[in-house]
């Protein structure tokens, strides 16, 4: 009985605690349980989970992007200085913040395969990189229409009205307009990557080489491809989710991607708890941003200081860590 027990508390004991956290909120908040609150969740799980979903890519790789919240806030900066000062289409923003990700993702993947440079060195590089040269076009400054640009020159360009759709867009779910486009977004970003990472020979071939490296490359593995492939999926994945961010905004907000960083790892990391998969996965992933989303929702409706959030993330997520690992260690130990 000590064996099920263990098993099932690692299989499905992440999934109880995350139900009983939402019955928690339900009673302990007043209006949580409402279709506008879920909204709310929904919308702030949404450029979160595209976010973690590319560092679980990572992760699978036996890697890590530190860059993430650096390349969404870049592209959040890009699409609005692309459409406000450049006066170019929404069409133009969004390729260019796409090609930027690809771009930056593979600047990552050839310091980490080609230069041997460590992946959080080399990310956390970039990371700084990105944080500097976004600020240089504009000053430091955000970006909205109207703004000067000195010498009494003012921007005319406007945000299109079918970017601001990608992130303003609410489609009808049970006759009212509560679901969300980036909700749409990512549920199909985090459905191709499971089926890519699940389903496909590549993505099996990824799980395999963040397993152990030296045997894949042994039977034939272009490795160093692989990962590079695995940040520039991760550098796409951050650009869609600034691209999100701007949309939504509808404005340039230098400082809207402070929190996507950590929010996004956290998911990432806590997704290895889901289930007892103790490894990164996409769903897992999915699950551990709806968790985080439904946490900071519910702590705000609950009027908790903003300053307590990040403490309790933090112990949420490695609480999450010790009893995966932890359970699984003795579930291994038991079976020997």
């Amino acid at each position: 009985m000590s064996d099920r027990l263990l098993d099932f508390s690692i299989k499905y004991g992440f999934l109880i605690l995350l139900i009983g956290l939402v019955l928690f909120f339900s009673f302990a908040a007043n209006g949580f349980s409402t279709p506008r609150s879920a909204v709310f969740v929904l919308q702030s799980v949404a450029i979160t989970g595209i976010l973690a979903l590319g560092v679980t890519c990572t992760l699978v790789v036996d890697g890590f992007d530190l860059s993430i919240g650096a390349v969404a806030t870049s592209a959040l900066m890009l699409s609005a200085y692309s459409m406000v000062i450049l006066e170019q289409s929404a069409v133009v923003a969004v390729l260019l913040c796409l090609f930027m990700g690809a771009f930056v993702g593979l600047i990552n993947g050839l310091l980490i395969v080609r230069f041997r440079v460590p992946d959080l060195l080399a990310t956390l590089g970039m990371m700084f990189l990105l944080i500097g040269l976004q600020r240089i076009p504009t000053q430091g400054n955000s970006i909205a229409t109207g703004m000067s640009l000195g010498i009494g020159v003012n921007a005319e360009g406007v945000f299109s009205p079918a970017f601001l759709w990608l992130g303003r867009h609410r489609f009808d779910f049970f006759l009212e307009r509560l679901l969300p486009m980036p909700v749409v977004i990512f549920l199909i970003i985090a459905v191709l990557i499971w089926l890519f990472l699940g389903f496909t020979r590549h993505g099996r071939l990824m799980y395999a080489l963040g397993s152990n490296e030296k045997a894949a490359e042994l039977v034939g593995v272009k490795v160093k491809n692989y990962k590079i492939a695995a940040y520039m999926i991760s550098g796409v994945t951050a650009s869609i989710g600034g691209i999100l961010l701007a949309a939504r905004l509808g404005r340039g907000d230098i400082a809207s991607g402070n929190n996507l960083l950590l929010d996004s790892v956290a998911a990432a990391l806590i997704g290895f708890a889901v289930l007892g998969a103790a490894r990164p996965n996409p769903f897992g992933t999915a699950i551990g941003a709806l968790f985080v989303g439904i946490l900071l929702q519910g702590m705000t409706m609950m009027n908790a200081p903003y300053y307590t959030q990040d403490f309790v993330k933090g112990a949420v997520l490695v609480a999450a860590l010790v009893f995966t690992f932890y359970l699984s260690s003795r579930r291994t130990g038991a079976g020997h």
